[in-house]
């Protein structure tokens, strides 16, 4: 059983179909449920990056589908900057495993249905961080996060180096673990639906 703060619970939820899923009879209907633990249990820790990527990809979805529950794998996610650079890989994860958009290594289909390698690539020449385009029409949207609205506390930059050299006591070490959290709270509680800091635009 995982243990984790309680505002993991309390983020926003990503419901999306898998037509995948219902088709092997592994989700009834093809509905499956993608929640702020799931992506944290992908990239192996809670960060504002990660929280970033999930509210991007779920402000792109209600943006896509805002009268229907997104369809999985048939969405097409394009990513500004390499793969291996910076953030980029773990904001990319984060949108492959909700949308299930995934490069040349991802499932080839079953029958010519459910394909899902070659829906997302690197190095697109966009004015944001992602797309996200629909297959099924085109329609298309642009996301960003800007982060500075929600700043990090100052004393993180004083624990951290304590931390990672390992003089950091255990009171120290819990105090920054608290605030490392605390921004990420905000941004996934506070700040979700903020066109200040996750901001879309539509094509």
């Amino acid at each position: 059983m995982m243990r984790y703060p309680e505002f993991f619970d309390a983020a926003p939820v990503i419901t999306m179909r898998d037509p995948l899923a219902e088709f092997l009879g592994a989700m009834q209907d093809g509905l499956m449920e993608y929640r702020y633990a799931n992506v944290v249990a992908l990239a192996g820790h809670s960060c504002p990056t990660v929280a970033a990527a999930f509210l991007m990809t779920r402000a792109a979805l209600n943006a896509l589908y805002p009268d229907e529950v997104p369809l999985r794998g048939d969405i097409r996610v394009a990513v500004s900057g390499a793969q291996y650079q910076g953030t980029v890989g773990v904001t990319a994860n984060v949108a492959s495993l909700i949308t299930g958009a995934a490069g040349d290594g991802g499932f080839k289909g079953i029958g010519g249905r459910f394909k899902r390698c070659e829906l997302l690539a690197f190095d697109a020449e966009l004015n944001a961080e992602m797309s996200f385009t629909r297959a099924d029409g085109g329609a298309c949207v642009e996301v960003s996060a800007d982060l500075s609205p929600v700043p990090m506390d100052a004393r993180v930059r004083e624990l951290l180096p304590l931390c990672l050299g390992g003089s950091a006591d255990p009171s120290e070490i819990g105090e920054f673990r608290r605030l490392w959290q605390e921004r990420v709270r905000r941004l996934l509680l506070d700040h979700k639906d903020d066109p200040a800091v996750i901001r879309v635009r539509m094509h």
